[in-house]
């Protein structure tokens, strides 16, 4: 274990992990199951086009999120731009700058600009209040990001949309298992959209899904993901191929299945992350929203510079010397990124996004990871911090 500068292997110590440590390395279920899936799926020779698993995986998403349909996609970003179409948004639709640029470009892939919102201070989510100062009669709707499995303030939102006529979508990737005053996220504005990423807490490899408790809008978005098919020879709309595969769908129900098992071990490793790192100066751990579920398949903390001694950055290059690839989540910001940020006008002013920004560091997660490597991550951040002001001067130097 590191107990000193000289320990770091930024400063000539030798590295804490020769594999890199990643975040979000992707959670592996049952081999045996998933594999007697895809015997199956090879012996019925139908690889694609609505199959039986994919409807299993869209049913069994259903119940855990108590709505009435799910529609599953290619990927997450496929998902929300079916639902853009489909809800025929135009114009500009607002959304936080703190997410996934994934999020931004799925709605100027459909000809929609997105306007950026700053989150709240304490709930890092979109500010409902400056989605009100923000709404234009170009406004054609709000997309909420319940950021790393935080809801939105699902109930302020509701009031603004509705008040002023426009449509409220959100986008759940980070969300599956988490809940909203106790009702699960998943049922919320007229549409939910989830990533089964590798790197999420339920993956099936690569996959989205759309939620909704509309029948009329899960008919059309099974059709936009199938080219427009609305029967054999029938063609109604303007669709894509953003269907997911039996492949796929084996997979994620393979994960669905231990999706118990994954959030529990994730709320161990946090609890481990806080118990190590609990009193440090500067540094503060995101914790989880008091009374909810939450799937704890994000360590988030805010690196305090002046109390630390040392900045976010500097931190990141302490640990990744020692292997941990910890990530600057959603470094830069949508609004600081192309081709957003290059469009005439003034520049974009989101106090607390920017402020976040420059203080958010994610740690690794996840099943891949155990307490031990959780306190070998723990180690290096305290060592780094104990001597934060002699931390930072080597590494602004470059000398060991």
């Amino acid at each position: 274990m590191k107990s000193k500068l000289a320990d770091l292997a930024v400063f000539g110590g030798p590295r804490s992990f020769e594999q890199p440590l990643h975040v979000g390395r992707p959670n592996i279920g049952d081999r045996a199951a998933l594999l007697s899936r895809v015997e199956d799926i090879l012996d019925r020779r139908w690889l694609t086009n609505d199959g039986v698993y994919v409807g299993e995986f869209e049913r069994r998403v259903a119940e855990l999120l108590e709505v009435g349909h799910c529609v599953a996609t290619t990927n997450g970003t496929a998902a929300l731009q079916l639902l853009v179409r489909a809800r025929g948004l135009r114009g500009e639709v607002i959304v936080p700058s703190l997410t996934f640029v994934a999020t931004a470009h799925a709605l100027e892939w459909e000809g929609v600009s997105p306007v950026f919102c700053d989150v709240g201070a304490v709930t890092w989510t979109i500010d409902p209040e400056h989605v009100a100062e923000l709404i234009g009669p170009e406004t054609s709707a709000v997309v909420g990001v319940h950021t790393w499995g935080r809801a939105c303030d699902v109930e302020r939102l509701d009031e603004v949309a509705k008040h002023r006529g426009l449509g409220l979508l959100f986008d759940a990737a980070h969300a599956l298992g988490c809940s909203y005053r106790g009702i699960p996220i998943g049922g919320f504005g007229e549409g939910e959209v989830f990533s089964f990423h590798a790197t999420k807490v339920c993956n099936s490899a690569e996959g989205g899904m759309v939620a909704t408790n509309d029948q009329a809008l899960a008919q059309e978005l099974r059709s936009l993901r199938n080219f427009g098919f609305s029967g054999t020879d029938r063609v109604d709309s303007l669709g894509i191929n953003a269907k997911m595969s039996e492949l796929s769908a084996a997979m994620g129900l393979t994960s669905l299945a231990e999706l118990p098992r994954f959030i529990e071990h994730n709320r161990q490793t946090f609890g481990h992350y806080r118990s190590e790192l609990s009193g440090l100066p500067g540094i503060e751990l995101m914790e989880p929203p008091a009374g909810e579920r939450w799937n704890h398949h994000y360590v988030v903390l805010q690196v305090h510079e002046e109390p630390a001694g040392l900045s976010r950055d500097q931190l990141l290059a302490v640990l990744q010397a020692e292997g941990v690839l910890a990530r600057r989540y959603f470094h830069p910001g949508c609004h600081r990124a192309e081709p957003y940020v290059s469009r005439s006008g003034p520049p974009t002013d989101l106090p607390v996004t920017e402020s976040l920004l420059d203080r958010v560091l994610c740690l690794p997660t996840g099943t891949a990871i155990d307490q031990q490597a959780a306190g070998r991550v723990c180690a290096a951040i305290r060592v780094a911090v104990s001597e934060g002001a002699e931390a930072r001067r080597r590494l602004q130097e470059g000398r060991p």
